[in-house]
């Protein structure tokens, strides 16, 4: 089994249009990104998948491997499904899925992905995070899994789950979903092709898509602190700002 590493990465983003090409103290955000998923030394190879020429461009200055995808995928999963087609990847492979806009991603935590596939039984992992913070537990922009006693996810919602009636509070543990994914590549194949489904429309999350149709998400919890992601100049302000008194 090789573990592929897939950097989805567009240009045309709603909320902050040309993101992974943003300076970061001097670097592009593609460019952090990749040099922390190579860090993690688990990687057959490392890809990153673009529609656009801007980074493609960037991804060859830095030496990257890179495939031009199609403009008409609507997410990162898909775009990471024509990649392992166009560079073959073989069935026994896994896809690791890292969103091109986590500069700061801890190599360890990709490391814990690929843990769950010690399991012969798993085809799609992820990860999560106990959640210490109720502040996080309440925000809708993050989302929340709960498990069953096995490890697999059984919902993911960005409403606070679950929801606590009869038992203490503190007889209960909250998970926060990080958003990394792994899929052995049939699987990966198959979930691209999957029709929409009602509960991924009501709480936009692809992966409830899978679960409806009866794929099983395995899951490893990290106590490895989540990382920054970027989704807005804001967002990157805040950032440059951390790093430029070494808060991050």
């Amino acid at each position: 089994m090789n573990f592929i590493a897939i950097i989805p990465a567009r240009y045309a983003s709603t909320r902050f249009p040309g993101k992974p090409l943003a300076l970061i103290e001097g670097k592009t955000m593609i460019a952090r990104v990749y040099e922390q998923v190579c860090k993690a030394q688990c990687f057959h190879q490392v890809w990153i998948a673009t529609d656009d020429e801007r980074i493609e461009n960037e991804a060859k200055r830095i030496g990257a491997n890179v495939q031009m995808t199609s403009f008409e995928h609507r997410s990162g999963t898909e775009r990471c499904a024509e990649v392992a087609c166009k560079i073959q990847c073989s069935e026994n492979d896994v896809v690791i899925n890292i969103q091109g806009d986590e500069p700061f991603i801890n190599p360890q935590q990709i490391i814990e992905l690929t843990a769950c596939f010690d399991n012969p039984d798993v085809d799609i992992a992820t990860l999560l995070k106990k959640i210490t913070d109720e502040k996080i537990l309440h925000n809708p922009n993050v989302v929340k899994v709960v498990k069953d006693m096995h490890g697999k996810a059984l919902y993911f919602s960005r409403s606070p789950i679950p929801f606590v009636r009869n038992a203490k509070p503190h007889m209960l543990d909250f998970y926060q979903h990080i958003g990394i994914y792994a899929y052995k590549v049939p699987v990966l194949q198959k979930i691209v092709k999957l029709p929409a489904t009602p509960l991924e429309l009501s709480e936009q999350l692809e992966q409830l898509r899978w679960l409806e149709h009866g794929f099983k998400i395995h899951t490893n919890v990290t106590d490895i602190e989540s990382a920054v992601g970027i989704d807005t100049p804001e967002d990157l302000d805040l950032v440059v700002s951390l790093l430029k008194n070494n808060k991050l």
